[in-house]
C-alpha cells in the first residue's frame, strides 16, 4: 500500500505559489493587452472597449487577490482571528471573478482562528472547482468557536467531485501533487491545523463538502 502524500514546506510554498499565478495570470495578461490596445487604437469605440476591458480585468485580478490572501497566506501574526464577515466579502469577489457561479452565504457573524477561515475558504474555493459549466455555492456556517462546522453545496449541470480531490481531502491519496491538485491537499492540511475533518461527497448535480 502507498505511503500518504506529505509535501515538504518548500515543495507546498512552491506549489500555493504557483497556483495564486495560475489564478491571476489570466487577467493580468488582459490588463496589458487593454493598455496595449489603448496605445495603439484610434478608434473611440476601441479604446472605450480596451478600458472597459482593463476595469473588469484589474477588478477580477483584485478580486483573487484578495481571496488568496486570506485563504493561502498568513492574513496576519500567528494565533490571529479573522472576521468571517471578510471572508464572506472576499469570497463573493472571488466567485464573482468566474462569472458562471453564484455564492450564497449563511451563518452568524464570527471571530474565529484564521486556520478555520481559511479552511471554509478553500472549500468555496473547491465548490466552484466542482461547478465546471457554472452553477450556485451555498456556504453554511453552524455552531460557534470549537464548534463551528461548515456545509459547502456546489449544485449544477455536471458537479463532479474528481477521485483526487476526495482522496486528498481526505489524506489518503498517494502520488504527485501539482499546482492543479494542490487545493485539496492545502485544505486537508488546514484542516487538521484547525483540529476539524474534512469530507466529500458527490451526488446528482450536486457536491457536498462539510468539515466540523
Amino acid at each position: 500500500m502507498s505511503e500518504p502524500i506529505a509535501l515538504g514546506d518548500l515543495d507546498l510554498a512552491a506549489l500555493v505559489s504557483s497556483r495564486i499565478c495560475h489564478d491571476i495570470i489570466n487577467p493580468v495578461s488582459a490588463i496589458s493587452n487593454g493598455l496595449e490596445m489603448l496605445a495603439e487604437e484610434p478608434d473611440d469605440d476601441m479604446r472605450e472597449a480596451a478600458m472597459d476591458l482593463i476595469l473588469k480585468s484589474a477588478t477580477q485580478a483584485s478580486a483573487k487577490l484578495q481571496f488568496a490572501r486570506i485563504a493561502f497566506g498568513a492574513a496576519g501574526s500567528a494565533g490571529s482571528e479573522i472576521d468571517t464577515r471578510d471572508a464572506e466579502r472576499v469570497a463573493h469577489a472571488f466567485v464573482k471573478t468566474s462569472e458562471k457561479h453564484d455564492l450564497v452565504w449563511e451563518g452568524p457573524a464570527l471571530i474565529l482562528p484564521k486556520n478555520k477561515v481559511k479552511l471554509l475558504l478553500n472549500l468555496v474555493a473547491l465548490g466552484v472547482v466542482a461547478l465546471p459549466r457554472g452553477g450556485e455555492i451555498r456556504a453554511v456556517i453552524s455552531g460557534d468557536g470549537p464548534d463551528v462546522a461548515y456545509t459547502v453545496t456546489a449544485t449544477g449541470k455536471a458537479a463532479r467531485l474528481a477521485d483526487h480531490i476526495k482522496a486528498l481531502l481526505a489524506g489518503d491519496a498517494a502520488g504527485e501533487v501539482d499546482a492543479h491538485s494542490i487545493q485539496p491537499y492545502y485544505a486537508a492540511r488546514v484542516a487538521s491545523a484547525a483540529g476539524m475533518d474534512v469530507t466529500a461527497e458527490a451526488g446528482e448535480d450536486e457536491v457536498v463538502f462539510q468539515a466540523r
